[in-house]
């Protein structure tokens, strides 16, 4: 009797523990996807005191997705070999002080400059993080609720971080959106190390510096090539020098993977379809919705004429919608398999992204921007945990690290690299339109060209996961 006392007893704190360190968890994802947006709502007060072009506001949003992005596989490798428990509170720690820097600059190149830095603490925290998720809950259907949280966090965060951005902005000062992590790095920082043991691979391997410069250089000169090219037009010499240099940087990293002993991602990881099916799709994915996050915010307080508090507010109900779209996916996936639940969910998502596309300076909000914001967001919802787990498909305590790396990096990389061509393509159409219609006119064709686009690409993702993606069912 006494015996199974005690079982039940250290079953409940097991249990108790794991709440505990999801919670950390989830409280530094909601911090990270947070400041993915969070300076969204507060790019047009940021662009008037720092004094920023149109192009080089984007670098705002882009330091910080870009180096998430191009470190994610190398951190994700390092947190295998090293401990995964170590480099998160690296990344957290790293995180929290260039979040201060980003609060105290003065010069657009100094802001830039810490959103590089925060972002590479992000790339050290959340790999490491949700391979502690990951080995936290072993068995399929505790994994799957898991990471449905961690999802649901993310999805929270990105939300909330539009109307803590407008709140702060409008109230205070753009710069308390970077103090408020301070507080959340000091928490996390202490707590979570008495929670949670250490975890690394047991198999022991090199680390491939040479395929971490690539696949980080790559993105960075692409996204400076188009971001150069909104400015000085297509055929420029110094934007087509870029890309032409970020492509031939990308298959040398191919290259690079093939022939080293320990590639920083080894092509066999993704040999596996269905993984490699998710993570395409969520690179077209991701590339439609970071360049609708930051087209609408300025896009509804340019033309539509919104402060920064009520720009925040406006965007609350794209959260809902979030959530409401991840209940309906967990059902979705049990009861038509996971095929034609991401299939549904990204068709919903292109038919938001078209109504999005319709938003003039005429329309009100209730009829305007609501409903597209609501419909977005539901496909949203019901997209990215069915991708997210996919994605994830058959990870291990070797490669969890690796596997999660792999599947945020194509979320950051797909984003920066989307918001630079979709924020190039609505520039040089603005410019295009500009002579000839009124202004804002002009900048609503050009937002209006730029979410048909995302549009597409949504939809071509939904094509790839039809032909591509072998269909199954949950477990019951």
């Amino acid at each position: 009797m006494t015996s199974i006392s005690t079982m039940e007893s250290a079953s409940a704190g097991g249990a108790a523990r794991r709440r505990a360190v999801l919670i950390m968890l989830c409280l530094v994802q909601f911090m990270l996807n947070l400041d993915d947006n969070v300076v969204s709502v507060a790019l047009p007060t940021v662009r008037d005191d720092l004094g920023f072009g149109t192009a080089g506001l984007a670098w705002v949003v882009n330091g910080y997705i870009l180096a998430f992005g191009g470190f994610l596989l190398l951190f994700g490798r390092v947190a295998d070999l090293l401990g995964r428990r170590r480099i998160f509170l690296c990344g957290v720690a790293l995180f929290g002080v260039a979040s201060v820097l980003c609060a105290l600059a003065q010069e657009p190149w100094q802001l830039v400059a810490g959103r590089f830095i925060q972002g590479t603490g992000a790339a050290m925290a959340s790999p490491a993080a949700l391979a502690l998720l990951t080995l936290l809950y072993p068995g399929a259907r505790e994994r799957a609720k898991a990471i449905g949280v961690w999802g649901a966090t993310a999805a929270v965060g990105a939300t909330s971080g539009l109307v803590i951005s407008g709140a702060l902005t409008g109230f205070a000062s753009w710069r308390w959106i970077f103090l408020i992590n301070v507080p959340v790095v000091v928490v996390v920082s202490v707590l979570l190390p008495r929670s949670v043991a250490e975890s690394r691979s047991s198999r022991r391997t090199r680390i491939d510096l040479p395929g971490a410069v690539l696949i980080t250089g790559a993105p960075v000169l692409l996204v400076y090539g188009l971001l150069r090219a909104a400015e000085t037009g297509w055929g420029e010499v110094g934007s087509t020098v870029a890309m032409i240099a970020a492509a031939l940087l990308a298959v040398a990293f191919v290259a690079v993977q093939k022939r080293t002993d320990d590639p920083l991602v080894p092509l066999s990881f993704l040999a596996y379809r269905p993984r490699a099916v998710a993570n395409a799709a969520t690179l077209l994915f991701s590339a439609a919705f970071y360049a609708m996050a930051f087209l609408l915010m300025l896009h509804i307080q340019t033309v539509l004429g919104y402060e920064p508090f009520t720009a925040g507010l406006a965007y609350l109900p794209f959260g809902a919608g979030i959530l409401a779209g991840m209940w309906v996916s967990g059902r979705a996936v049990k009861r038509l398999g996971a095929r034609s639940a991401i299939v549904i969910g990204l068709l919903i998502s292109a038919a938001g992204l078209l109504l999005m596309s319709g938003i003039d300076g005429h329309d009100a909000y209730a009829s305007g921007v609501l409903p597209a914001l609501l419909v977005t967001s539901l496909g949203c919802g019901m997209t990215l945990p069915a991708l997210a787990v996919t994605a994830l498909t058959g990870t291990t305590e070797e490669n969890a690290g690796i596997g999660s790396a792999v599947l945020t990096s194509v979320q950051q990389l797909g984003g920066a690299v989307g918001l630079a061509v979709l924020v190039t393509l609505a520039t040089r159409r603005d410019d295009e339109l500009g002579d000839s219609i009124h202004d804002q006119q002009a900048a609503s064709e050009a937002f209006s060209y730029a979410l048909t686009i995302a549009a597409a690409l949504v939809t071509l993702a939904a094509i790839l996961i039809a032909t591509m993606l072998r269909d199954h069912r949950s477990a019951p």
